[in-house]
């Protein structure tokens, strides 16, 4: 009896330690019938625990067909709460999208014209504002950003940055000051809805790449201006992200040669003050090699050849210079300070061979961008690095520089992932520990006896809380067991996921998808 008894107890302490079973798991799906013929782009907004948006647009202004945009609310079950139609004027096609808490916008230009028109939806119930302005002709559209009542839309005239406010109430049009010179390109855009200010990030192009931060009021006049001589380092990109209600970090990615090439990262704290803004603590530059985790994507023999090559060359007194391309993501906010998130990626041609921090060119065909992994640090409100990480990422090409890597917070745990051809991969870390290696999710149909034979255009979105939302094309076939005379169909599909240490259930930061074309806005 004695023996049975202690059994028990070692059954019953087995099945209240067993570790969770941590995986994403398909919670719900919808599809939405797609037809090959039809000139069909679908936008998927998410909206947090608010659902989302989903914009159908059909109707091609090159092929001179009216132009309709379909716009869809789901809530987080995926059950439609509202739906409307905008009916565009065939002069107009579309040029770019931007979504705030209540409303999202589009911006449509007449084509070869100065004419521009602001379309705005009211997310709560679907109403639909338009706002037509005349801005500059021949503007190469970068970035459309809206605070308050007033458009930023920044491009290129002639070779040359622009950055123009358009003001909703009375149609009015100024152009900031300060920026239209040559060989200068802008780095960001950013609006600071809590100061009511616009800082348009710009770095020269001329020797000693100066960056500079030129900081906007509503009024669109220029206020502040804060330069970095970039005689050493010349600062590539950079993000702001406000700490309170005085000061910002200023985190992003720079080289040592004055050109697109990332030897490492930034960070620097800045104050914002009545008299001008400036630097409250000494620029951090951190090498990649410096960050604990960065070259974990390559075999470990091949990394440790690398880091001793580097650390050669610096007790030579030389230095080593990195060669890599990074697509830097927006600050994310944490209770403690802020995440950076980067992909590591090269242009791709047809007959190259891969080379260490970048690529070989021949003369074949351009391919598109090969991502090869992501990093992620974390900084506390001091401009401190607390910890790195890296994400592995495999055979991914995009003939769009997109951003693939999407990051969930959960808790102390981050789940990082990423699509590819119908598949979901995942890692989760834990500061600079890795959880789960990386692991590959199927997307599936809502049925058994079907099978998905094509999947085009995958996309992937950090919803809200433990889920992802995942959409994309897809060609849907009966299975072997099923009709064989049944025909395959073509749908856009939205598979509702969630990444949980709970068991695998049929119930459980913006995208575009559009036919034989690219992804991503």
């Amino acid at each position: 009896m004695l023996r049975i008894l202690y059994i028990i107890c070692l059954l019953l302490l087995a099945i209240g330690f067993r570790p969770a079973c941590a995986q994403l798991a398909q919670s719900l799906r919808l599809e939405i019938p797609s037809d090959p013929n039809e000139a069909e782009a679908f936008d998927v907004t998410p909206l947090d625990e608010r659902g989302l948006l989903m914009t159908v647009r059909t109707g091609n202004f090159v092929d001179n067909t009216p132009v309709k945009l379909n716009f869809r609310r789901y809530d987080v079950n995926l059950k439609l709460l509202w739906q409307t139609e905008f009916k565009q004027d065939i002069k107009f096609r579309q040029v770019s999208t931007y979504d705030s808490d209540r409303y999202v916008y589009h911006l449509f230009r007449e084509y070869d014209s100065d004419e521009y028109q602001f379309v705005r939806l009211h997310l709560d119930d679907g109403v639909v504002e338009t706002f037509d302005g005349t801005l500059i002709d021949q503007l190469d559209v970068q970035q459309f950003k809206v605070m308050g009542s007033q458009a930023y839309v920044s491009g290129y005239h002639h070779g040359r940055p622009v950055v123009m406010s358009f003001s909703f109430f009375d149609r009015t049009v100024k152009v900031l000051p300060g920026l239209y010179v040559n060989r200068m390109e802008i780095s960001s855009l950013e609006i600071d809805e809590a100061r009511q200010e616009v800082h348009v990030l710009v770095h020269s192009l001329r020797r000693h790449c100066k960056f500079s931060i030129r900081t906007y009021n509503y009024d669109s006049k220029l206020i502040r201006t804060l330069d970095f001589d970039g005689a050493s380092n010349s600062l590539i990109s950079g993000k702001l992200l406000p700490v309170n209600q005085q000061e910002s970090l200023l985190v992003g990615n720079y080289s040592t040669d004055c050109t697109p090439y990332s030897q490492g990262i930034y960070v620097t704290r800045i104050h914002h003050g009545d008299t001008g803004t400036e630097p409250v603590s000494a620029m951090q530059y951190i090498e990649f090699s410096q960050l604990q985790n960065f070259f974990n994507y390559l075999k470990p023999q091949r990394q440790q050849k690398l880091l001793a090559k580097a650390q050669k060359k610096k007790h030579e007194g030389k230095d080593y210079k990195f060669r890599y391309r990074l697509l830097v993501h927006d600050l994310k906010p944490t209770a403690d300070g802020l995440t950076l998130v980067a992909e590591v990626y090269y242009p791709q041609y047809r007959g190259s061979t891969l080379a260490y921090g970048g690529y070989l060119r021949g003369n074949d065909r351009y391919e598109g961008f090969r991502y090869t992994h992501a990093f992620i640090c974390r900084f506390d409100k001091k401009g401190k690095l607390l910890w790195d990480n890296c994400f592995p990422i495999k055979e991914l090409v995009s003939t769009d520089l997109t951003e693939m890597v999407q990051v969930s917070q959960q808790g102390d745990r981050v789940v990082l992932a990423y699509p590819s051809d119908g598949e979901i991969t995942t890692e989760v870390i834990e500061g600079s520990k890795i959880l789960k290696e990386t692991e590959k999710f199927k997307l599936q149909t809502n049925a058994e006896n079907e099978k998905v034979t094509f999947s085009a255009q995958d996309n992937l979105m950090a919803w809200y809380g433990q889920h992802f939302l995942a959409c994309g094309f897809q060609k849907i076939a009966p299975s072997k067991t099923a009709q064989r005379d049944v025909p395959q169909r073509e749908v856009f599909y939205l598979n509702k996921l969630t990444y949980s240490e709970d068991s695998p259930s049929r119930d459980s930061g913006k995208a575009t998808t559009r036919k034989n074309g690219g992804s991503g806005r």
